[in-house]
């Protein structure tokens, strides 16, 4: 599956505000966007235009694209999903990107960033109700259960994982059994329980034009 596969640190410059894409290097004094704050390229040294509405909504968009490393084709068919939806589109496409199997398994802190998430799932190294899935954009449902596959507890990272599991922190739509890395799915999330940085009220704009 087709995915951006240029430096993340150049897409938080661009957007010019961090969207932790690199996990705790965004913490750290090595995130690019506190060295170099100026956008990428030449015109990066010059001031930053004011944006128009259409640019502000575009903006948005390519945030939430981002940050959950969705290209535009299957994030505008999320979208189109969304609108399906009965209740609020903005609020629908959030609890959609919040259930892909690639960010539960970020957000149960198996990985540090949705990218090392997606490669986990890809590489098949994680387990839903049993089974191997190897798809990053699969969709969980309430009462399923996220685990490792039984040759993945033998690697050097699963134990890591198990000792630094304590210190991260679970999204009450989740559960997590720190003893065994096992997740589930509590409930399907909400969009009072999701902290995003992007305005999904901006998107729907974008694309109702």
């Amino acid at each position: 599956m087709a995915r951006y596969t240029g430096p993340d640190c150049r897409v938080c410059r661009r957007i010019g505000e961090k969207l932790m894409l690199k996990g705790a290097r965004c913490y750290s004094p090595k995130c690019a966007l506190e060295r170099r704050p100026k956008a990428p390229g030449q015109a990066g040294s010059q001031r930053r235009r004011r944006l128009s509405d259409r640019g502000t909504q575009l903006r948005e968009k390519q945030k939430a694209r981002y940050i959950y490393g969705i290209l535009e084709r299957q994030f505008k068919k999320t979208f189109r999903e969304a609108e399906r939806m009965t209740g609020v589109t903005g609020e629908n496409l959030v609890v959609l990107l919040e259930r892909r199997l690639d960010n539960v398994v970020y957000r149960l802190g198996f990985a540090d960033s949705r990218s090392q998430a997606r490669e986990l799932v890809r590489h098949g190294h994680i387990m839903v109700n049993g089974r191997r899935t190897n798809i990053p954009s699969a969709l969980v449902n309430e009462g399923d259960t996220i685990t490792w596959r039984e040759g993945s507890r033998r690697t050097k990272y699963y134990a890591q994982l198990a000792q630094s599991i304590e210190a991260r922190q679970i999204p009450n739509w989740l559960s997590l059994d720190r003893q065994t890395l096992t997740g589930k799915v509590v409930s399907l999330p909400t969009p009072d329980q999701v902290d995003v940085s992007f305005d999904t009220k901006l998107i729907t704009e974008y694309y109702s034009r």
